[in-house]
């Protein structure tokens, strides 16, 4: 017997990929096989598959979004094998309270989500989408490093009977010149000088990457969004760039409600009959996109509604009067919104910043499809 399409589950992992096939005549899982992590194996086991379902079938391979990137997706394409990446989020999940999970189960439930479409597709970035986030990611990691090397020294000198008393602000220059002041005794005095070696090292490598993401941020095919992002209150160059490179074509979201959900920052609900529970944001999709926006709405909870700093005048200096005039709006409405939810509303300011991120990232949809009347 021929069939028209062989649906091929692979769970993959770092040593092994578990495969399996389904088609919707049979309606069920077929030939499990355990294979080494390597791209030929996938091929060697569909051209095996040939053998049963026929050699005009059209095998269509899917595997979760995890740790192999794109990498296996590019390498199955460039074969010219139709692959493509799920969102684990959006696959149904196994019910009840006990579950039995394999490497079999999971390609098996892989390969039902391509058949009966019960999956969304992750998307596929360009190679230089893909390169920037990279990069872009790699930065915020040595961030990361710098902030638990900050953590680290002033634990050091509150174990050790150091406290500044200059003042509440720490890391400006008047608090790191303190540190360097210090004089513990013995080898002490060698562990504070290791820390602020780390520190400073650290501190300058992200100057320089900083440098360099602004260098990115003005190559022709990113340098009018990225400067048009920055008309808003809390973007900058870095999280512009970030935005623009990890998103893609917005135009794919058919609404900013859509766009909202793909960052997770729609609340989720909980209702049945005539109860309606609501619940938090969903936390689904790009979750690094998610968080740089929330950080991003902090800006909007100091200062005047409708006031605009020097320093945003200047961001938004050559930018087209409509896109100002539409970040602007956006802008005045978000602290209004902020100020009213946490004085008139009683919300946590955590939940207020939440709720502002969502509508930034509508407003942010708005403006890369240019919707902005």
């Amino acid at each position: 017997m021929n069939y028209s399409t062989v649906y091929v589950g692979m769970d993959v992992h770092k040593e092994s990929f578990s495969l399996c096939c389904y088609t919707n005549e049979k309606e069920k899982d077929e030939y499990p096989q355990k294979v080494n992590a390597h791209y030929s194996k996938v091929i060697n086991y569909i051209e095996a598959m040939r053998f049963h379902y026929g050699d005009d079938a059209t095998f269509i391979c899917g595997y979760e979004a995890g740790c192999l990137g794109f990498t296996l997706y590019h390498q199955l394409k460039d074969h010219g094998i139709k692959c493509i990446i799920l969102a684990p989020t959006t696959m149904p999940k196994p019910q009840g309270k006990k579950k039995v999970k394999t490497d079999k189960r999971d390609a098996a439930l892989i390969a039902r989500c391509l058949a009966h479409h019960d999956f969304s597709a992750v998307h596929i970035p360009t190679a230089k989408d893909e390169q920037i986030k990279e990069y872009i990611r790699m930065r915020n990691d040595h961030k990361s490093d710098l902030k638990k090397t900050k953590q680290r020294i002033l634990s050091f000198c509150l174990r050790h009977g150091y406290r500044y008393e200059y003042g509440t602000n720490y890391w400006t220059q008047k608090h790191v010149s303190w540190l360097r002041s210090l004089k513990p005794d013995g080898l002490y005095q060698e562990t504070l000088e290791e820390y602020l070696l780390t520190y400073d090292n650290l501190t300058n490598k992200i100057e320089r990457l900083d440098k360099r993401i602004e260098e990115l941020a003005s190559d022709e095919d990113y340098k009018d969004k990225v400067h048009n992002l920055t008309c808003f209150l809390g973007i900058k160059t870095h999280t512009a760039l970030s935005v623009v490179a990890e998103t893609g074509d917005f135009k794919r979201f058919a609404s900013a409600q859509q766009y909202a959900s793909y960052l997770g920052l729609t609340p989720g609900e909980d209702s049945s009959g005539d109860g309606q529970k609501r619940l938090g944001i969903t936390k689904a999709g790009n979750s690094h996109l998610r968080t740089l926006l929330i950080e991003a709405s902090q800006s909007f909870s100091r200062g005047k509604a409708g006031y605009k700093s020097k320093t945003l005048k200047a961001r938004q200096q050559g930018c087209p009067p409509a896109v100002i005039a539409y970040a602007d709006k956006a802008n005045e409405r978000l602290r209004r919104r902020y100020y009213k939810l946490t004085l008139s509303k009683g919300k946590k300011m955590n939940v207020a910043k939440t709720a502002i991120a969502r509508e930034l990232a509508c407003y942010i949809w708005g403006m890369m499809t240019e919707n902005i009347a």
